[in-house]
């Protein structure tokens, strides 16, 4: 079987994992941590990075640290994970959702201002598939109307919108570290931002509510408890994990671009009869190879496909239900203006294996199965 993923091994690993143990610091904010924050905060010029236990916690601390209240708007698209809504929905927002554009599934920009009301407090542009929404235009409108701007790079690492790196273009910046992702700690993120006077507040919030980094610093004699807080600093163990794959991002995004590039120029054939469509990367775009996707007729193909190349050994999966037809996105959110192509563009789209340590032999295999099924 052909798995549709697995996390990213590339040998230094459990090395780093010892070498921590052997540290005798493993709560966090130890060596590894510091490490990777520091690799970060200079590939991507940001000012400051702060690991997370996952990307859902990097959005609920950005969420804090833009000040959502209760009876707040946020805008974002349906077509994503549902942390994208959850931390905002945890502060008391309502989510306004906006229709997608069918060329590269991210949020219509074109369609953000109209969705502006006077409760409207931040956007959260969401970069699908590690590429980048059309952030100068976001910018124009959050500028003009005093608006947060949080950007969901959970699937952006290592992606860049005219040379900026995803999640430093915006106010705040998640990363997702998750088994899925091009980098992986197991379970993680990082909540990336520029401004200074978010410090100590991030710092507090991630430490419980304390001002314990500040001790560790030698800046005061005793941590107590200063503000709210929550638990959001990952173990040294995972951070060590996540500082190997960082050393090898070069051979992790070139085994990656490999596996998109051999997808894109292979399937070609079926884009030009009209079978399909391939994805799409605007010109200001450099995509991360985060994933391959392609888009069939409809709901109907797509669950043929899905069985053919089950019964061929190739696993395949479709991505989100869009949040605004579930339970919970109708209760605590509401749809600005007309789904056109979120529900539509979703049914039709399946993604491929993606994986670093994916063999050349089985991505050949994956696309010579796709080329003979005959129910496009």
């Amino acid at each position: 079987m052909i798995d549709f993923n697995r996390p990213a091994f590339v040998g230094k690993e459990l090395d780093y994992i010892k070498d921590a143990v052997q540290r005798g610091m493993l709560c966090g904010d130890g060596e590894y941590t510091k490490k990777c924050s520091a690799w970060m905060q200079e590939r991507f010029c940001v000012n400051h990075v702060m690991l997370t236990t996952s990307c859902t916690h990097a959005l609920e601390m950005a969420a804090y640290l833009a000040d959502i209240r209760p009876g707040d708007e946020v805008i974002m698209p349906s077509y994503t994970f549902v942390s994208t809504a959850d931390a905002f929905v945890l502060r008391g927002a309502k989510i306004v959702f906006v229709d997608i554009r069918p060329d590269t599934m991210n949020m219509d920009e074109k369609l953000i201002e109209q969705a502006v009301t006077p409760k409207t407090r931040a956007i959260v542009p969401v970069h699908y598939a590690g590429v980048a929404c059309e952030m100068d235009t976001i910018m124009d409108i959050a500028d003009k109307y005093g608006l947060k701007v949080i950007e969901d790079a959970a699937q952006g690492v290592d992606a860049f919108y005219k040379g900026r790196a995803l999640g430093t273009i915006g106010d705040f910046g998640c990363y997702s570290f998750h088994e899925t992702k091009n980098y992986t700690m197991g379970e993680g993120g990082a909540l990336l931002f520029q401004e200074e006077k978010y410090l100590d507040r991030a710092e507090v919030l991630r430490e419980k509510g304390t001002d314990r980094s500040k001790f560790f610093r030698g800046q005061v004699d005793k941590y107590r408890w200063v503000d709210y807080g929550s638990s959001y600093l990952p173990s040294e163990l995972n951070a060590a994990y996540l500082f190997a794959q960082l050393e090898a991002c070069e051979e992790i995004s070139g085994k990656r671009m490999e596996i998109y590039n051999y997808y894109h120029r292979n399937l070609a054939g079926l884009a030009r009869e009209g079978r399909i469509e391939q994805p799409f990367v605007p010109g200001a775009c450099t995509h991360n190879a985060h994933m391959y996707y392609i888009k069939v007729r409809d709901v109907g193909v797509r669950g043929r496909l899905i069985q053919y190349l089950r019964e061929r050994g190739i696993c395949s999966v479709f991505h989100y239900v869009p949040l605004h037809t579930a339970p919970a996105g109708q209760k605590f959110g509401r749809f600005a203006g007309e789904d056109v192509y979120t529900t539509r563009e979703s049914e039709r789209l399946l993604r491929l294996p993606m994986f670093y340590n994916l063999d050349m032999e089985d991505v050949k295999q994956i696309v010579d199965v796709i080329n003979k099924f005959d129910g496009f």
